[in-house]
């Protein structure tokens, strides 16, 4: 068993940390441009252009039972929608602005049937919330604002109200908490330092945090409505889980640097380079490129979130669709090596290329042949503790011989090491996984 200590956290992660594996969705109308999800602020579009796409929004093939059913198959435990992205368009029927999907010529409650569907496969729901809003009226401009180029910013931004947006965002995100049912977690996004170079009209330098957000008084309305909920940390203020983006090199999140606790932390990945759906993005990732990410992933004690960005009419697009069956295929035969897994006792080790999860209770070591392209592989720390070994795929019986000597550059002697025979079925695999049953 690791020896290594979780730091507690205010909402209940236990769940979290044991499904391992979710789907992001990034959905909004940003879809129909299809040439990424920040293209407003990227193009410099106003209101009054970008207003043809609320238009025209019309997900006909949306069918959130079809999403939630293939999450599921891909081994996903867990979902977080976004309800709310940058663009400010609200996918739920709130009752403090008229720019949501309910006023569109869709008429829908796109939270409403994302949550029902992905509750009825058996899937925790979380909701996405951006605290950035380029349509708000009383959202100050700032240096990642449409309208920061205009003539007139200056004139513009007069009379925009911080304050108020701020009891905007509480108001909204209580309505997500108190009209959807049980939200499982809920995930903000995101803060900002002050630009150095901010003209003097620009409120804040441009900064947008903690205080911008009134984070204190929106995290403690949460908790009095949702004590268990899991946040994250983009209100600037710490809570339950850190969530790295397009980051798989988690060393600089693993650790509390005053306690040396381990966080609980999730990072967050896309299947190409963009959230939102982007038609003409070349950049996807290959199969193996995204099984390494989950086992990389756990090995090293974290979660991993896949997005999938909908087309404007509702459905994956192709691409995606093979991408999910890849984990699909993979966690048929693997997933008992990501659930319920974490990272291993850092008394073993094994051969560059590989990595190893092991079992809460310590009993289950997995070895992860990522890039083994030996007949073997070398583990320490495990002399005369193994009592059996299968490659997971097909529980067929893996051989290894012990008490090898190991020794390091200067040619000490370092203890015993074994090595385990692979069978040649491996190459023809993405990441083959050895399970190993460790003696009482």
């Amino acid at each position: 068993m690791s020896s290594y200590v979780r730091k507690k956290t205010p909402g209940d992660t236990s769940w979290f940390v044991h499904d391992r594996f979710g789907m992001f969705l990034h959905f909004g109308l940003y879809s129909l441009p299809a040439r990424h999800e920040w293209i407003k602020t990227r193009e410099y579009i106003s209101e009054e252009k970008y207003q043809k796409y609320f238009k025209y929004f019309n997900p006909d093939r949306l069918d959130a039972r079809e999403w939630a059913k293939k999450a599921k198959a891909a081994g996903m435990k867990y979902a977080i929608m976004t309800a709310k992205h940058h663009e400010g368009f609200c996918l739920f029927d709130s009752q403090f602005t008229d720019y949501k999907s309910t006023n569109t010529p869709y008429g829908k409650d796109i939270v409403k049937e994302y949550v029902e569907a992905f509750r009825a496969e058996g899937l925790k729901v979380g909701i996405y919330y951006s605290l950035i809003d380029w349509h708000h009226p009383d959202f100050p401009i700032d240096k990642a604002h449409p309208r920061r180029k205009d003539e007139n910013a200056a004139e513009l931004d007069k009379g925009r109200d911080m304050k108020k947006y701020a009891q905007y965002l509480r108001d909204q995100v209580r309505e997500l908490l108190t009209n959807y049912g049980k939200i499982d977690i809920l995930y903000f996004d995101f803060s900002y330092p002050a630009s150095p170079n901010a003209p003097e009209w620009m409120q804040f330098g441009g900064a947008k945090g903690k205080d911008q957000w009134e984070s204190e008084k929106l995290i403690a309305m949460i908790r009095s409505i949702a004590p268990d909920i899991i946040l994250n940390d983009r209100a600037q203020i710490p809570q339950d889980i850190v969530t790295p983006e397009q980051d798989i090199s988690p060393d600089i999140v693993l650790c509390d640097r005053e306690t040396g606790e381990h966080l609980t932390w999730e990072s967050c990945q896309t299947f190409s380079g963009s959230w939102g759906y982007y038609r003409d993005e070349t950049s996807w990732k290959t199969p193996k490129m995204l099984i390494d990410m989950l086992v990389r992933t756990v090995a090293s004690g974290g979660n991993l979130i896949m997005n999938v960005g909908p087309t404007s009419r509702g459905n994956f697009d192709r691409r995606a669709d093979a991408a999910l069956q890849v984990y699909a295929d993979w966690m048929t035969d693997n997933s008992r090596s990501i659930y319920g897994r974490d990272r291993a006792d850092p008394a073993f080790g094994v051969s560059d290329g590989a990595y190893l999860t092991q079992s809460e209770d310590g009993k289950r070591l997995y070895v992860h042949l990522v890039d083994c392209p030996h007949a073997s592989v070398k583990l320490t720390g495990l002399a005369e503790k193994i009592d059996y070994a299968q490659l997971l795929c097909d529980g067929s019986e893996v051989t290894w011989k012990e008490n090898l000597p190991y020794y390091d550059a200067a040619g000490n002697y370092l203890g015993s090491y074994l090595t385990m025979t692979l069978p040649g079925i491996v190459f023809q695999m993405i990441d083959p996984v050895i399970e190993i049953f460790l003696k009482d």
